[in-house]
């Protein structure tokens, strides 16, 4: 955290306009990353491992990054003042913003070294444009059908019973293991949370592995059910990806949710994680198809389609509890104003 607050001290040093800081300091973090990823530099830790440090430890590192987003926020409020960035909401666009940052670590290690080298230039432009064409008459928030969520009538025959009450040793063990990670998350505590006994915890599930296989699965299920649902809407390429956008921060911030973080993927054998990263590689190429149909329709520009899905889950992905940070009203609306970035770029609309 020490280098990420020296690096943004020497963005500011180096740029008076706030929309050029945050750019510079963000390009920082990426250059960080690849440098890391070659060997070079200084070891890189991202921030989504303080799930897995002792608490003192954790609290420790948490302030800072607590510290070092409020700075961010108060350089973006600079530049919307200033008219240099277009008006936003501070909080929920740099929560989006270095969500996508704190992501990158682990899709650029697997991202082809040539490929990764387009990321920062990716990333500048993404950030300053948006995906939109100006000439696009879109604007995200059009198609308002998120109904696939909406709460369903309680049923009482004991198959649907049993479900639910899987379905929430499934919510409950990934709130842990987002929180805790893998290691750190106990029985113990996950049967707490839900006055249960271990024996009931036993009937749903072998053990501990076996609850975060099913938590990985049942996220995928989670994003195939938007996936599917999106791809069968009568609307452009366009605004399916900013349904299926607004849907999966729905589904991170209310009674649906959370979904996992694939970070503890790492705990289960190898096969187990193959099966699990081919779902979820095929929900991320049909986002792509969104995005590639949307530039070919000339409602986006073109950027490369694989960077910008990997930001944009990166950003999906840290966006649980965004109501630690600020009151949720309206969860579509946040979810508009949380992708917002992405759409539309932080530069002012070309008048």
């Amino acid at each position: 955290m020490q280098q990420a607050h020296d690096q943004l001290d020497l963005a500011v040093q180096h740029h008076t306009a706030p929309l050029a800081c945050l750019l510079a300091f963000l390009e920082s973090q990426i250059a960080t990353t690849l440098r890391s990823l070659d060997g070079e530099g200084d070891f890189y830790a991202a921030p989504l491992e303080f799930a897995s440090l002792k608490t003192e430890h954790r609290t420790v590192l948490e302030t800072a990054y607590r510290q070092l987003l409020g700075r961010l926020i108060d350089l973006l409020k600079r530049g919307i003042e200033l008219g240099h960035i277009r008006p936003c909401d501070p909080i929920v666009t740099i929560r989006a913003m270095i969500g996508a940052m704190d992501w990158s670590f682990y899709w650029l290690y697997e991202m082809p070294r040539d490929e990764a080298e387009q990321v920062i230039d990716v990333v500048r432009d993404l950030l300053t444009h948006g995906l939109l064409n100006p000439n696009s008459d879109y604007r995200p928030g059009q198609q308002a059908d998120l109904s696939i969520f909406s709460e369903q009538e309680p049923a009482f025959d004991r198959d649907t019973q049993n479900r639910l009450k899987q379905e929430a040793f499934l919510k409950a063990g990934t709130r842990c293991f987002n929180q805790k990670g893998f290691s750190g998350t106990s029985l113990d505590e996950i049967v707490e949370q839900l006055n249960v006994s271990k024996g009931a915890f036993y009937y749903h599930f072998a053990n501990k592995e076996a609850l975060l296989t099913q938590c990985y699965d049942y996220t995928l299920d989670q994003l195939e059910r938007v996936i599917t649902h999106v791809e069968h809407i009568d609307a452009s390429p366009a605004a399916r990806l900013d349904v299926a956008m607004r849907l999966i921060f729905s589904l991170q911030n209310s009674d649906q949710g959370p979904l996992i973080h694939f970070n503890s993927i790492t705990a289960l054998p190898p096969e187990v994680r193959r099966r699990l990263l081919d779902r979820l590689n095929a929900v991320h190429t049909t986002l792509e198809t969104f995005i590639t149909a949307a530039t070919a329709a000339s409602q986006f520009r073109a950027l490369p389609a694989g960077i910008v899905i990997q930001l944009l889950t990166g950003t999906l992905n840290a966006a649980i509890d965004l109501n630690e940070w600020q009151a949720i009203d309206s969860i579509d609306q946040s979810a508009v104003d949380y992708c917002a970035l992405f759409f539309h770029g932080l530069a002012p609309a070309a008048s």
